[in-house]
């Protein structure tokens, strides 16, 4: 290595060269969330202290280093959250464009949140300072959402290529329900917004009508989408997102935000 290139600054990006790949964390593409599973659950979301993942005393951010050393209640709890985080692409991704912003990503399967955990610990290490905002948790979305956040605590959520779980039969298992939506709105605040994509226009007609269906969600306009600076990381910028353009596949976006409660 030459002095020129011993001496650049480390490239904040989660794309950095390091041994760990997914392929050493294989896992079953699809997880049945309607089995129980062997998950450690708070009762409520206060029981959580979000120190103990979040790295916030070491943060970049001024910001986040303050909300630490305040220790005020809620002020270390996440306000972005990525449903079904996969191999966690997306919020590694995110994690130093914005830095102010707290993001954790939900994952039921184990293999894949090893990855997840394992990454974020080599950037930290590889990158001192950063990506203390994000980190990941194994659980069961479908039943246990409502233990990890408070009542319109979320910001944003994100649902980047969930399984489109083909078989008539198995729709009941999609990680999009009308019930389910209620539990969403539940946890975010109003004027949150709700990014999905997906490679699957099926799945992304399903997820889109339940949404418009919804009296707590409307669909965004293309200028807001087009103005939002996270949406390119969403649409563009994941792992799954890469792997669809490496086969000239077709992404299927958008994005809706929660609407106030009609009674306040």
């Amino acid at each position: 290595m030459s002095p020129e290139e011993k001496d650049e600054p480390h490239p904040l990006t989660s794309r950095v060269k390091f041994r760990l790949s997914n392929r050493d964390f294989r896992a079953r593409a699809h997880s049945n969330p309607l089995n129980d599973g062997n998950f450690n659950v708070p009762s409520r979301p206060p029981e959580i202290d979000w120190r103990k993942w979040f790295d916030l005393e070491h943060a970049a951010s001024e910001n986040l280093r303050a909300r630490a050393l305040k220790d005020e209640v809620g002020g270390t709890r996440p306000e972005w959250v990525d449903i079904g985080c996969g191999y966690g692409g997306l919020l590694a991704e995110m994690s130093t464009a914005f830095p102010d912003k707290l993001m954790v990503g939900l994952e039921i399967r184990d293999r894949p949140l090893q990855f997840c955990e394992e990454r974020i610990k080599k950037l930290r290490k590889e990158a001192p300072g950063s990506y203390g905002n994000v980190w990941y948790i194994r659980t069961n979305v479908m039943k246990f959402l409502v233990n990890f956040f408070e009542k319109g605590s979320v910001e944003k959520m994100f649902f980047c290529y969930p399984d489109p779980h083909f078989k008539k039969k198995k729709h009941r298992q999609r990680i999009v329900s009308m019930q389910l939506l209620a539990e969403y709105a539940y946890v975010l605040s109003p004027s949150a917004l709700v990014y999905v994509v997906t490679d699957v226009e099926e799945l992304f007609q399903w997820i889109s009508e339940r949404l418009t269906k919804h009296p707590l969600f409307i669909q965004v306009t293309d200028e807001e989408i087009a103005n939002d600076p996270v949406s390119t990381y969403v649409r563009d910028r994941t792992d799954e997102a890469l792997r669809v353009e490496k086969s000239r596949g077709s992404k299927y976006f958008s994005i809706f935000r929660r609407l106030p409660n009609p009674n306040h």
